[in-house]
């Protein structure tokens, strides 16, 4: 098979989407990290990439968004977070991934929240359910 085609057809097997879903509850304040947009691209091998955009009021070492999480919305587990190894001062909203990670079968609903080294969680998170036909290896996506 020439290189051509085995990209195409990687390409026509990674499904992305977009989720952008607050639950309202979390102080807007740029204190606290919030998270803005987080796009999902589901991979053949069944793991996920994960893009998270945060906007933080980040104000050098000693106040700036530190990390994301992926949460399990039913049980609160932990399935994966990125550190963020420095401030983001003048990139805002600034955007960070996490590669191949390996969400569970069982994993319904996944919550993304961040925080920084002074407030800790706080900010807008966002909540996604995992669309059934994702899991059973269907690559269409339909968003309500």
């Amino acid at each position: 098979m020439n290189k051509l085609f085995i990209t195409i057809f990687i390409m026509f097997l990674l499904t992305s989407l977009t989720a952008f879903a607050s639950d309202g509850n979390n102080n807007p304040d740029l204190d606290f990290p919030q998270v803005e947009s987080v796009r999902l691209v589901y991979r053949s091998d069944g793991s996920w990439d994960i893009h998270v955009s945060v906007r933080h009021n980040d104000e050098g070492w000693n106040h700036y968004a530190n990390l994301w999480q992926v949460i399990d919305s039913d049980s609160g587990k932990l399935i994966g977070e990125r550190i963020l190894a420095h401030p983001h001062d003048t990139e805002q909203p600034f955007t960070r991934s996490l590669s191949s990670l390996e969400i569970p079968d069982e994993v319904q609903n996944i919550l993304i929240r961040a925080k920084c080294n002074l407030h800790d969680f706080g900010g807008k998170e966002i909540n996604f359910k995992i669309p059934e036909n994702i899991k059973k290896g269907s690559f269409s996506i339909e968003l309500d």
